[in-house]
């Protein structure tokens, strides 16, 4: 009899072939079964497609898998997730899980660990846990929101609208190109008057200097003349002046007399209107004057 009849090889063969199918399997769920892991539960009231073999992750770092998901039908009790974590791994009392999703739809739950070096959670532990909604949980709560904010919105671009269909608005931007255009040239121009006056300013320096030296030239004539003397010659002629004047309000001097006598006045004007009467009756009477004759006779 042979060591291994054809039957047997199948057999064999055959449990090989569960044995790397089992295995196999459980690779591709992430179940590491050579490794050495503690259970613990999770409780979520929401699981949001968390399942098998989802990944467990510790500050970013896989500490383990989900092997098994309790769902209580009664719906008296929460969600229960039997985890697998590493023995090495030490999750302190207070410590909550989170199911984060990414926008690909893997799910993965993260442990949110305590700050309690002193106390642990036993293997066979519960640790709370909650969904983590991400961005799109976010938007998916700013959705009531925006649905109250939108009449709003219309309203708002309805009276936008109607702002902008107003001939003032199109007036009022013509007016605004108008003016930049106006103001284009403008600073064309004055771009040419900046230019003009750079080049006048060398000119206009060499003038001002010129004038600062004359300026200093006349300061210095100034600075030469002697004022002692010219105050001293003022006080003298002021002194003549006053002196004049007061010869002039006396009745000693020939112009004070004519000036103050009052009887001059009138014996003057009496002198006048003595010479104005003869020269009248001299025009009236004129061969009482003048006797004159070509025969040489006289005139009775």
């Amino acid at each position: 009899m042979k060591a291994f009849t054809k039957e047997v090889k199948i057999a064999i063969v055959a449990i090989v072939g569960v044995i790397i199918l089992f295995f196999g399997m459980n690779f591709l769920k992430g179940l590491n079964l050579f490794s050495s892991t503690d259970d613990y539960y999770i409780e979520f009231k929401d699981i949001s497609g968390l399942s098998s073999s989802s990944p467990i992750y510790a500050d970013g770092y896989k500490v383990g898998t989900v092997k098994d998901v309790i769902y209580d039908y009664s719906g008296e009790h929460p969600t229960r997730v039997l985890v697998g974590i590493d023995k090495a791994m030490r999750i302190p009392v207070g410590s909550t899980a989170e199911i984060e999703s990414d926008l690909m739809g893997n799910v993965k739950v993260n442990l949110l660990l305590a700050n309690n070096p002193r106390e642990r959670v036993m293997p066979g532990g519960t640790i709370t846990g909650d969904v983590n909604s991400g961005a799109l949980g976010k938007a998916a709560q700013m959705i009531p929101t925006i649905e109250k904010m939108l009449p709003k919105l219309d309203s708002i671009l309805t009276s936008v609208n109607m702002l902008l269909a107003d001939p003032a608005i199109a007036q009022s931007l013509h007016n605004v190109q108008t003016i930049t255009n106006n103001l284009t040239t403008s600073s064309a121009e004055l771009n040419i008057l900046m230019k003009q006056l750079n080049r006048n300013v060398p000119t206009m320096l060499a003038k001002a200097n010129g004038v600062l030296d004359n300026t200093n030239k006349l300061t210095g004539n100034l600075a030469q003349l002697d004022l002692a003397t010219t105050k001293q010659q003022v006080d003298q002629t002021i002194a003549n002046v006053q002196e004049l004047t007061s010869k002039l309000n006396s009745n000693n001097g020939t112009l004070g007399l004519l000036m103050n006598d009052a009887s001059l006045y009138h014996n003057l004007n009496s002198t006048m209107m003595s010479a104005d009467s003869l020269l009248i009756n001299l025009r009236q009477h004129p061969k009482r004057y003048v006797h004159f004759s070509l025969f040489g006779k006289k005139d009775k």
